[in-house]
């Protein structure tokens, strides 16, 4: 087995391979060179695996395509993955999240969006439908766009179960029980410094959230100023910030295989949104969160760059490898769960999301 990066950026996709230590990487790229690519995804129930990228197509607009062959080719719906219906009234401005649903369900895949939108494809990423329970929500009309603009950017069905979890900006956490049909917000506890309402029942700059391992109902949120944890499926949630140098940050990365294990990249808030001190690094708990330590040796000092929200990922070895891109282009792997990290590649455009898969 192979293990694979796909790498988008500001500027295309790059695609990394490594056949055995997780350290040594060969690049592959540009593909879709030009346009921004804010969300990937490769999709490994597929065979041969499929690599979907949400793509910003400059003149022609927003689209998603897929490649089959490892980039070598690209293909898009030519009537255009993601069209809203024409009685909302909206036009797709930028796809932010594509995740595979669980092997159970092989065609399915889903996509967060811009406006604040869900969409469910039942064909492996070629045409996706609205998913109109979320969209005619009634606090839909008051989700305020973030620093980023309004999206749906963090996508979590359950393999086990009809639950989907999703998280926006702004707008916080929403969970459906049953595929999609019903939403109900989950925010109690994630504070909101920058609103008149420290404690809404909606309305939190959630920056992403991520699923403990093994424990479904555990959760784990970065917000805009702040780091929670739930262990109802978000009926409440408790900061677990203590013991970071900074509260602020945009990714989270959740152990697949070690309950409690999660891990973060702190930046000083609010404009800044730089490393402390200039020092690229990754925190990690193994207490799902009562403790943190610094680790992440190998990131470099002296960089005043940031880890946007989709750029830090997991693979599913059982030592768990994490994978970091920066806005400076650069792309760092650890082997080793955090503990040190290797040069991937530098030089890239701006890196937007990263994602780590076993291919054959």
């Amino acid at each position: 087995m192979t293990d694979l990066l796909a790498i988008g950026t500001r500027k295309g996709v790059w695609l990394a391979r490594s056949d055995d230590d997780r350290r040594t990487w060969t690049v592959d790229g540009p593909h879709l060179l030009a346009q921004e690519v804010a969300a990937v995804s490769v999709d490994v129930r597929r065979s041969p695996p499929r690599v979907l990228a949400g793509i910003q197509y400059g003149h022609w607009g927003p689209t998603v395509m897929w490649s089959d062959d490892l980039g070598a080719t690209w293909n898009e719906n030519e009537q255009g993955a993601i069209r809203f219906p024409e009685d909302t009234g909206a036009a797709l401005a930028r796809v932010w999240q594509l995740r595979p649903d669980s092997a159970g369900r092989p065609d399915v895949v889903w996509a967060g969006c811009e406006p604040h939108s869900l969409w469910r494809s039942t064909d492996g990423g070629r045409s996706f439908e609205l998913v109109r329970g979320l969209h005619d929500h009634p606090h839909r009309p008051t989700w305020e766009p973030g620093g980023g603009g309004g999206a749906v950017h963090t996508v979590l069905p359950d393999p086990a179960s009809d639950r989907v979890t999703i998280a926006m900006s702004t707008g916080g956490v929403y969970v459906s029980e049953d595929g999609g049909e019903k939403w109900e917000p989950r925010n109690k506890g994630i504070t909101v410094v920058f609103g008149p309402e420290r404690l809404p029942e909606y309305g939190q700059c959630v920056h992403k959230v991520a699923i403990d391992a093994r424990s479904p109902d555990r959760m784990y949120a970065q917000n805009h100023f702040g780091v929670f944890r739930t262990d109802d499926v978000g009926v409440s949630w408790t900061s677990i910030a203590d013991g970071l140098p900074v509260d602020f940050g945009f990714p989270i990365v959740a152990s697949p295989h070690a309950p409690g294990t999660a891990w973060v990249v702190p930046l000083v808030a609010d404009m800044q949104r730089v490393p402390p001190d200039g020092r690229l690094r990754v925190h990690r708990t193994r207490d799902a969160g009562e403790t943190w330590a610094e680790v992440g040796r190998g990131l470099p000092d002296d960089n005043w760059s940031a880890v946007m929200r989709d750029a830090f990922c997991s693979d599913d070895h059982e030592r768990t490898g994490l994978y970091v891109g920066t806005r400076d282009g650069c792309v760092y792997a650890s082997a080793d769960e955090g503990d040190t990290f290797a040069l991937v590649a530098d030089h890239l455009p701006d890196v937007l999301a990263v994602r780590a898969v076993q291919v054959p």
